[in-house]
């Protein structure tokens, strides 16, 4: 049989594309709007139009964006190609941390944990700081007066633990990054609430009442809220509060969520359980770094490079996703933004805008605009960023392993010229990919640099 107007003959395998609709043949015609045509005749066959202008479903244009499945794929094959890893190595090494363990350890003798030690030491600081506000908030002391105690509290805070650190034989590296890690994040707090408070002081008899906030209450379960004013937060419920909550600045309106989800605290307690296994790599590494091979350095340092890449984007989720997620949902924290789409960054500077939101809001907020509104220029207020961020690191990595080498410091002053370029030259998924790569490639070579200076400083023996 054949369509009206058409001489070809349609073939029996082709008749199962006829549609069958309401008591009627139809047929899919390019020629007809929603691309199905109704035949007047049940009798004749008609030929078929398949085929449309369109895109191949994986290629940009075709304006497709749900990767859901392959998302899923990847985290299926990232579990299974590592699971043998994970394996292995614990039939090698078997278990390197027994939580157990190392609570009756700490129970039986505080003294020989000194970086728990030291983090029970930083609540004097956190001590000063709120009686220090509360002297200025009455007029007992000055500003000047008040400026000069935070400045020795503040510097003492980052003064103090690197002196313990570096003088105590007991600290381990590992507790050292701890104990400093904790002390770091205090000092950015109490700057912010150093400022946040001396915002509210000049303003106090104008906009206080823009600065308040909401203080919550319980009433047969939920949540009434009640509005605190300055100086009406210098409480230590509220300091403390401040002090655990997931952010870094300072103010006194809080976004809080309505209640506590305890099975979202169950799904972020449970993937806050990891572990890890690139010690053996990193060890391994270390005869080819001794006998300076060049060949087998970059073969270990490309071996590094994907599993600690693989660490990396571990301890991102693991702190910034879950860890960070459930410290919010336990105090009702609501302002969750700890992180923004970083993994399409096309720029260096898109990167380290967005992979870290709370350090990002307290650079912008209590360093870089203060800084512009000097009259400094947007390269200079940049760079003056790039130059704090690369003083902490080094001053995380260094003072613990008890060794200044500036890798770490280097390595985030290469930053700036690595933006330039990349902003520059490259554009779109090349800017991407190259933003891939120095993360890939970088972190392992600092971690090298560092564990065999490390290792040849405390188990070479000297000649």
């Amino acid at each position: 049989m054949y369509c009206r107007g058409s001489r070809s003959l349609i073939q029996p395998h082709l008749t199962g594309d006829l549609i069958y609709q309401r008591g009627e043949f139809a047929c899919r015609c390019s020629g007809h709007d929603g691309g199905i045509a109704p035949l007047s005749n049940p009798g004749s066959y008609c030929i078929l139009s398949c085929h449309v202008l369109q895109e191949s479903l994986l290629s940009s244009a075709s304006g497709y964006r749900n990767y859901r499945g392959i998302l899923n794929w990847c985290v299926v094959m990232l579990v299974l190609s590592n699971a043998r890893l994970f394996l292995e190595n614990l039939i090698k090494y078997g278990i390197l941390v027994d939580p157990i363990q190392v609570v009756s350890l700490f129970l039986k003798d505080p003294y020989s944990w000194p970086a728990l030690c030291l983090v029970i030491v930083s609540n004097v600081f956190i001590m000063a700081a709120l009686y220090t506000e509360r002297r200025l908030s009455v007029g007992t002391i000055s500003e000047t007066t008040g400026t000069f105690l935070h400045f020795v509290n503040l510097t003492t805070l980052l003064c103090f633990p690197s002196a313990t650190v570096l003088t105590l034989t007991s600290m381990t590296p590992v507790g050292g990054v701890f104990a400093l890690g904790v002390f770091t994040i205090l000092f950015l707090k109490l700057y912010s609430y150093k400022d946040v408070n001396m915002w509210c002081r000049e303003i106090r008899h104008s906009n206080a009442r823009t600065l308040t906030r909401p203080s919550v209450a319980r009433s047969n379960g939920s949540a009434v809220h009640a509005h605190v004013s300055y100086p009406g937060n210098l409480t230590h419920r509220d300091i403390y509060y401040f002090v655990l909550a997931p952010t870094l600045c300072y103010e006194l309106n809080f976004p809080r969520s309505p209640r506590i989800r305890k099975s979202f605290l169950l799904r972020r307690l449970f993937e806050m359980v990891r572990s890890t296994w690139m010690v053996p790599t990193i060890q391994n590494s270390m005869k080819p770094f001794q006998d300076m091979d060049f060949s087998r350095m970059m073969e270990r340092m490309l071996k590094l490079a994907v599993p600690n890449h693989l660490i990396w984007l571990i301890f991102f989720y693991w702190f910034f996703h879950s860890s960070m997620n459930f410290v919010a949902e336990l105090l009702q924290f609501g302002d969750r933004e700890f992180y923004r789409d970083w993994w399409n960054s096309e720029t260096v500077t898109y990167f380290w805008s967005n992979w870290n939101i709370p350090v990002h809001k307290w650079c912008l907020r209590h360093f870089y605009q203060p800084i512009m509104r000097r009259g400094v220029s947007k390269w200079v207020a940049r760079t003056a960023v790039f130059l704090l961020s690369a003083f902490f690191h080094e001053y995380l990595v260094s003072v613990p392993l008890k060794m200044f080498r500036l890798w770490a410091f280097m390595g985030m002053m290469a930053q700036i010229p690595l933006a330039w370029f990349v902003s520059r030259f490259l554009r779109g998924n090349y800017g991407n990919a190259a933003v891939w790569i120095s993360l890939i490639i970088g972190q392992p070579v600092a971690v090298l640099m560092y564990f065999h200076d490390y290792y040849v400083l405390h188990y070479v023996p000297q000649s």
